[in-house]
Protein backbone atom coordinates (compact mmCIF):
# COMPACT_ATOMS: atom_id res chain seq x y z
CA UNK A 1 0.00 0.00 0.00
CA UNK A 2 1.17 3.76 -1.03
CA UNK A 3 0.74 6.46 1.18
CA UNK A 4 0.81 9.95 0.47
CA UNK A 5 0.78 12.76 2.65
CA UNK A 6 -1.46 15.79 1.89
CA UNK A 7 1.80 18.15 1.05
CA UNK A 8 3.05 15.66 -1.68
CA UNK A 9 -0.31 15.38 -3.63
CA UNK A 10 -0.53 19.47 -3.40
CA UNK A 11 2.87 19.35 -5.33
CA UNK A 12 1.69 16.62 -7.27
CA UNK A 13 -1.23 19.06 -8.53
CA UNK A 14 1.43 21.66 -9.05
CA UNK A 15 3.85 20.06 -10.77
CA UNK A 16 1.04 18.64 -13.07
CA UNK A 17 -0.86 22.43 -14.28
CA UNK A 18 2.31 24.35 -14.19
CA UNK A 19 2.75 23.29 -18.14
CA UNK A 20 -1.28 24.74 -18.62
CA UNK A 21 -0.07 28.01 -16.37
CA UNK A 22 2.95 28.94 -18.24
CA UNK A 23 1.07 28.08 -21.87
CA UNK A 24 -1.32 30.29 -20.88
CA UNK A 25 1.26 33.22 -19.86
CA UNK A 26 3.64 33.12 -22.54
CA UNK A 27 4.39 35.75 -24.27
CA UNK A 28 2.97 36.96 -27.37
CA UNK A 29 4.01 35.78 -30.66
CA UNK A 30 5.43 37.99 -33.16
CA UNK A 31 1.92 38.09 -35.36
CA UNK A 32 -0.21 39.09 -31.70
CA UNK A 33 2.31 41.57 -30.98
CA UNK A 34 1.50 43.25 -34.60
CA UNK A 35 -1.96 43.01 -33.69
CA UNK A 36 -1.62 45.63 -31.17
CA UNK A 37 0.28 48.52 -32.96
CA UNK A 38 0.02 50.66 -30.29
CA UNK A 39 0.19 53.65 -32.94
CA UNK A 40 -2.56 56.55 -32.15
CA UNK A 41 -6.03 55.69 -33.60
CA UNK A 42 -7.57 57.59 -35.30
CA UNK A 43 -4.75 57.75 -38.11
CA UNK A 44 -4.71 57.74 -41.43
CA UNK A 45 -3.09 55.22 -44.06
CA UNK A 46 -4.16 54.39 -47.79
CA UNK A 47 -5.53 51.08 -49.43
CA UNK A 48 -2.84 48.75 -50.07
CA UNK A 49 -4.45 46.89 -52.99
CA UNK A 50 -6.50 47.98 -56.66
CA UNK A 51 -9.44 45.71 -55.21
CA UNK A 52 -10.13 46.01 -51.24
CA UNK A 53 -13.55 44.50 -49.77
CA UNK A 54 -15.31 46.11 -46.63
CA UNK A 55 -16.95 44.23 -44.45
CA UNK A 56 -19.64 44.84 -41.74
CA UNK A 57 -17.61 43.21 -39.34
CA UNK A 58 -13.70 42.05 -38.20
CA UNK A 59 -13.59 38.76 -39.94
CA UNK A 60 -14.03 36.98 -43.00
CA UNK A 61 -17.66 35.60 -41.76
CA UNK A 62 -18.94 38.89 -42.13
CA UNK A 63 -20.52 40.19 -45.10
CA UNK A 64 -18.83 42.67 -47.77
CA UNK A 65 -20.88 46.17 -47.87
CA UNK A 66 -18.06 47.88 -50.34
CA UNK A 67 -15.48 46.95 -52.39
CA UNK A 68 -12.76 49.86 -53.20
CA UNK A 69 -11.38 49.59 -56.87
CA UNK A 70 -8.57 52.53 -55.72
CA UNK A 71 -5.19 51.68 -54.63
CA UNK A 72 -3.45 54.68 -52.61
CA UNK A 73 -7.22 55.33 -51.95
CA UNK A 74 -6.71 57.27 -48.21
CA UNK A 75 -8.97 55.78 -45.17
CA UNK A 76 -8.79 56.89 -41.46
CA UNK A 77 -8.45 54.15 -39.20
CA UNK A 78 -10.54 54.35 -36.02
CA UNK A 79 -10.46 51.07 -34.16
CA UNK A 80 -8.36 48.09 -34.46
CA UNK A 81 -9.31 44.43 -33.31
CA UNK A 82 -7.10 41.63 -33.64
CA UNK A 83 -5.51 41.44 -37.15
CA UNK A 84 -8.82 43.85 -38.68
CA UNK A 85 -8.64 47.37 -38.95
CA UNK A 86 -12.24 49.34 -38.91
CA UNK A 87 -12.09 52.36 -41.08
CA UNK A 88 -13.58 55.69 -42.32
CA UNK A 89 -13.77 56.91 -46.27
CA UNK A 90 -13.68 60.41 -47.55
CA UNK A 91 -17.31 59.95 -47.25
CA UNK A 92 -17.63 58.81 -44.31
CA UNK A 93 -18.31 54.76 -45.16
CA UNK A 94 -17.41 52.76 -42.43
CA UNK A 95 -16.39 49.66 -42.55
CA UNK A 96 -13.77 46.92 -41.82
CA UNK A 97 -10.67 45.74 -43.71
CA UNK A 98 -7.84 43.31 -43.30
CA UNK A 99 -4.64 44.85 -41.91
CA UNK A 100 -2.85 43.52 -45.03
CA UNK A 101 -4.79 45.87 -47.39
CA UNK A 102 -3.55 48.61 -45.48
CA UNK A 103 -0.01 50.40 -46.00
CA UNK A 104 1.19 53.26 -44.00
CA UNK A 105 1.93 55.33 -47.62
CA UNK A 106 -0.01 58.80 -46.78
CA UNK A 107 -2.18 59.86 -49.36
CA UNK A 108 -5.07 62.70 -49.27
CA UNK A 109 -7.95 63.28 -51.82
CA UNK A 110 -9.33 67.25 -53.32
CA UNK A 111 -12.31 67.56 -51.24
CA UNK A 112 -13.18 70.93 -52.97
CA UNK A 113 -14.28 71.73 -56.34
CA UNK A 114 -10.42 72.22 -57.15
CA UNK A 115 -7.62 73.24 -55.60
CA UNK A 116 -4.65 74.35 -56.71
CA UNK A 117 -0.75 73.06 -55.68
CA UNK A 118 1.67 76.45 -55.41
CA UNK A 119 5.07 76.86 -55.73
CA UNK A 120 5.56 77.55 -52.05
CA UNK A 121 2.78 77.34 -49.06
CA UNK A 122 1.17 80.90 -49.79
CA UNK A 123 -2.00 81.92 -50.56
CA UNK A 124 -0.52 84.16 -53.60
CA UNK A 125 2.31 81.79 -54.71
CA UNK A 126 2.78 80.53 -58.37
CA UNK A 127 0.23 77.98 -59.24
CA UNK A 128 1.86 74.93 -60.29
CA UNK A 129 -1.41 72.58 -61.44
CA UNK A 130 -5.45 73.09 -60.64
CA UNK A 131 -6.75 69.71 -59.58
CA UNK A 132 -10.37 68.50 -59.17
CA UNK A 133 -12.65 66.84 -56.54
CA UNK A 134 -11.72 63.55 -55.73
CA UNK A 135 -8.23 63.85 -57.30
CA UNK A 136 -5.79 61.73 -54.87
CA UNK A 137 -1.99 62.53 -54.30
CA UNK A 138 1.27 61.30 -52.33
CA UNK A 139 1.14 63.72 -49.31
CA UNK A 140 4.90 64.28 -48.50
CA UNK A 141 4.60 67.04 -45.61
CA UNK A 142 2.42 69.18 -43.80
CA UNK A 143 3.05 72.58 -41.72
CA UNK A 144 0.08 74.26 -39.96
CA UNK A 145 -2.29 75.09 -42.56
CA UNK A 146 -0.70 73.82 -45.80
CA UNK A 147 0.44 70.42 -47.33
CA UNK A 148 3.17 69.24 -49.66
CA UNK A 149 1.88 66.95 -51.93
CA UNK A 150 2.80 64.97 -55.36
CA UNK A 151 0.17 64.69 -57.60
CA UNK A 152 0.61 63.39 -61.12
CA UNK A 153 4.40 63.92 -60.96
CA UNK A 154 4.11 67.35 -59.69
CA UNK A 155 4.84 68.31 -56.22
CA UNK A 156 3.11 71.26 -54.73
CA UNK A 157 1.78 72.76 -52.09
CA UNK A 158 -2.49 73.15 -51.37
CA UNK A 159 -3.86 74.23 -48.56
CA UNK A 160 -5.39 71.57 -45.71
CA UNK A 161 -8.84 72.97 -46.08
CA UNK A 162 -8.67 71.38 -49.66
CA UNK A 163 -7.90 67.96 -48.55
CA UNK A 164 -9.11 64.64 -46.66
CA UNK A 165 -6.43 62.88 -45.06
CA UNK A 166 -4.55 65.17 -42.63
CA UNK A 167 -5.92 66.80 -39.49
CA UNK A 168 -6.16 70.36 -39.22
CA UNK A 169 -3.33 70.74 -36.77
CA UNK A 170 -1.19 67.44 -37.89
CA UNK A 171 2.55 68.23 -38.67
CA UNK A 172 5.01 65.97 -39.92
Amino acid sequence: MIVIKKNCIRSLLLIAILPIILAYAAPATADEEQDATGLPVPRFVSLKAGEVNMRVGPGTRYSINWVYKREGLPVEIIQEFDQWREIRDSEGTIGWVHKLMLQAKRMAIIKSSTGTLRHTPEEHAKPLLRVESGVTGRLLECERDWCRMQIAGRKGWIEKKHIWGAYSKEEF
